[in-house]
């Protein structure tokens, strides 16, 4: 009887170990995968994010004369690039 629930026991402490053991490994591939995804996204968006520095002295002179299309433009893609930022720093 004793032997019986050791096996038992050493049984359900097995099973639980390889639950575990599952639920971890799933959880690093997808960790991996998250990262790969927000480089990737870095990536993307450090490009718009140097290309909107460079272009941040230009639409000062160009909204000065446009009807302000220039400068909602410039917003827009700062918003959205700040927005692409907070996505990769939540996955992080």
């Amino acid at each position: 009887m004793k032997n019986e629930i050791a096996e038992n026991a050493k049984h359900e402490v097995e099973k639980i170990l390889e639950q575990v053991k599952q639920e971890r490994d799933e959880i690093v591939l997808k960790a991996h995968l998250l990262k790969a995804d927000a480089k990737d996204e870095w990536h993307k968006v450090d490009k718009q994010w140097e290309h909107f520095k460079s272009k941040a002295g230009q639409v000062g002179k160009e909204a000065k004369g446009a009807s302000g299309d220039v400068s909602a433009a410039a917003k827009l893609l700062g918003e959205e690039i700040m927005k692409s930022f907070q996505r990769i720093r939540k996955s992080l």
